[in-house]
């Protein structure tokens, strides 16, 4: 199955129209691994001893917690179970684009973060969120810092409005990216490039296995950067005087 740049199977819905099918196949996917994920975790606390995967989930666990709660104080109790659940979702998209499914013919695969229909959504979760407890805990003097100085509103009121974009474009182009650099890869491969007595084809064979180390720091970077962005942003809005 030969894959294009940023190519996608459609559904055609009523109402809704053509939505990329593979994305949310993958979505679901991804869906259901976090889910067994944790149930398999969950279910290690029966044992008097921690398992790996326990230990390295409780670790991620503490360190987002910490984060929250260092950066919200007591506010960010309620928030911990869903920071927590967006790393770990967002890690395991980013993650899928290792496995070769669409490359086997399979009509899901992919990371979905890569695919800016996936990460604006994320971005607009995050972004309401933070306007539905600013009104709900400050009202509408929870704006008051876009007025001061009053000659800066129209650049503070832009840069509240546009953070949910940098915050999926961040997130989309750096997954993007590291999909892209197979696909070039594998057409390199593909053409058999030779430059003078260099078969340029057998060179980058084997480039992959250095790019799937590298798309998998880079997809937890971006996990870590994402959930970091979000608790800031919280923060910024609702979070404790000193």
């Amino acid at each position: 199955m030969k894959e294009g740049i940023g190519s996608h199977s459609l559904w055609s819905l009523p109402i809704v129209g053509n939505v990329h099918s593979d994305t949310i196949l993958t979505t679901w996917l991804a869906m259901a691994v976090a889910l067994v994920l944790l149930a398999i975790v969950g279910r290690s606390y029966k044992t008097p001893v921690a398992g790996k995967t326990q230990t390295v989930l409780e670790g991620v666990i503490d360190y987002i917690s910490d984060m929250v709660y260092g950066s919200l104080g007591k506010r960010g109790e309620p928030f911990v179970p869903f920071f927590i659940a967006m790393f770990i979702f967002i890690f395991l998209m980013n993650q899928f684009g290792v496995f070769p499914f669409k490359a086997l013919g399979l009509p899901f695969g992919g990371s979905p973060t890569g695919d800016i229909n996936t990460t604006i959504p994320l971005a607009l979760i995050v972004f309401f969120l933070i306007q539905f407890m600013t009104i709900k805990l400050k009202g509408l003097g929870g704006y008051a810092h876009l007025f001061k100085p009053i000659f800066l509103a129209p650049i503070n009121i832009l840069e509240e409005v546009v953070r949910p974009v940098t915050l999926a474009a961040r997130l989309f182009f750096n997954i993007f990216v590291g999909e892209l650099l197979f696909i070039i890869i594998a057409s390199i491969v593909n053409a058999k490039v030779t430059v003078g007595p260099v078969n340029l084809s057998i060179v980058v064979s084997v480039l992959p296995f250095f790019i799937q180390f590298f798309n998998f720091f880079v997809g937890t970077v971006q996990a870590f950067v994402f959930t970091l962005l979000g608790i800031v942003y919280l923060s910024l809005a609702i979070g404790e005087e000193h």
